[in-house]
């Protein structure tokens, strides 16, 4: 668990336990426990079970420390926050659109459960009746991945188009939106993070921490979430994906659905979902090797996973600057002896925060600076100089 080091609470050192153990065994004899002697193996075996115990007394005291406990401790400390239990996979939806070979003059059923598919192994079924109006010769609908997770994310409009439960006058459907908002369970530490995040949700969404933990709970794929207030009872929420994307639609219906809430949102906010607005930027770097080091091959692989990371750290975070330095931070590996950036060059991305005056008023000229950006991978070139001489 990478969250917080652990607590010692008993001291675990076996050479000051059994230093400890040995001094008190010769105050009670009156002799000294020469090394090797049979007085000796026996402290030490005691010494050993002691340590044991300590151990285990440490590792039951962090795991009543919600920041440092796991799996099914963590579960049971959820009891003491808003959000009491680990939320389970969630499943991808979209919206389908099924088409019958002519109007006709009653209303046409298409069933709940109806399942579609991509034509392989992935499944989506309806999640209510849905009648096609008379006069009509398409119906719309939402349908819901059978398979819980990420797996039924990413299917883009037009790829789910094979019926399984065929019903009357049917012809066709597709898909009309991209499928998302599937999310595997959170991980120890992101259940960690909802819990400490869901404290906001004492109140109502009005503070900026409860819009924030509102909209990350429909999700756990997704990394951050911007809420301001450009104009007084407007709220507009921006939302960026695990993967540094764009929430689709599906996902941006689902945050909008928990945060306009009518129990969630103060009666005087008119509730938003927007798109951050993306800025890109290139990679154009060489990097020269140190004579003695890895083999080229090994810190080219190394390099290449350093750029990787930068290319998601840079995307994972709503106003993050494009930051070059960082770039090369990252690309100094074992091996590397210096690197060259040409591209990216720093460049400075709004953080869509709003800024008032004292009054608590935001200034008219801020109004344009209100929407965050967002740094995309355009284009890659990293290449290898050789080797140099110190």
């Amino acid at each position: 668990m990478s969250r917080n080091p652990l607590y010692q609470f008993v001291d675990t050192d076996t050479t000051k336990l059994e230093a400890a153990l040995v001094d008190a065994y010769e105050a009670i004899v009156g002799h000294s426990a020469q090394p090797s002697s049979p007085e000796r193996i026996f402290i030490a075996w005691v010494a050993s079970i002691i340590l044991q115990e300590r151990v285990y007394l440490n590792h039951a005291g962090n795991q009543n420390i919600p920041s440092r406990a796991e799996g099914a401790n963590l579960d049971a400390l959820g009891e003491l926050f808003y959000q009491h239990t680990r939320p389970a996979a969630t499943s991808s939806t979209v919206t389908m659109r099924f088409n019958i070979s002519e109007a006709q003059t009653s209303a046409v059923l298409i069933p709940k459960g109806t399942r579609v598919s991509n034509g392989q192994n992935m499944f989506w079924a309806t999640v209510e009746d849905r009648y096609i109006a008379a006069g009509q010769t398409h119906g719309d609908v939402t349908a819901e991945c059978m398979t819980a997770g990420t797996a039924g994310n990413g299917y883009l409009a037009g790829q789910i188009a094979t019926i399984v439960d065929v019903f009357d006058y049917y012809t066709s459907c597709t898909n009309l939106t991209e499928s998302g908002g599937g999310s595997d369970s959170p991980t120890d530490d992101e259940f960690y993070e909802q819990l400490r995040q869901s404290e906001d949700n004492y109140s109502t969404a009005g503070p900026k921490g409860g819009y924030i933990a509102k909209a990350k709970a429909v999700s756990n794929d997704i990394a951050d979430v911007l809420p301001n207030s450009p104009t007084p009872g407007e709220v507009r929420i921006y939302v960026l994906m695990e993967d540094g994307t764009i929430a689709g639609q599906e996902v941006k219906n689902a945050v909008l659905a928990a945060c306009n809430a009518d129990e969630t949102r103060p009666l005087t906010d008119h509730v938003l979902v927007e798109d951050p607005e993306t800025v890109e930027y290139d990679i154009d770097t060489t990097y020269y090797l140190n004579r003695g080091g890895p083999s080229a091959a090994d810190v080219q692989s190394e390099v290449n996973a350093a750029v990787d990371a930068y290319v998601k750290w840079q995307a994972g975070k709503l106003g993050r600057d494009i930051n070059p330095s960082e770039l090369t931070r990252r690309m100094m590996v074992n091996g590397v002896k210096r690197v060259v950036i040409r591209s990216p060059v720093y460049t400075e991305l709004r953080s869509g925060n709003v800024a008032t005056d004292a009054s608590g008023r935001v200034a008219l000229a801020d109004l344009t600076d209100t929407v965050p950006q967002v740094g995309k991978l355009r284009g890659r070139t990293v290449t290898s100089g050789g080797y140099e001489d110190e």
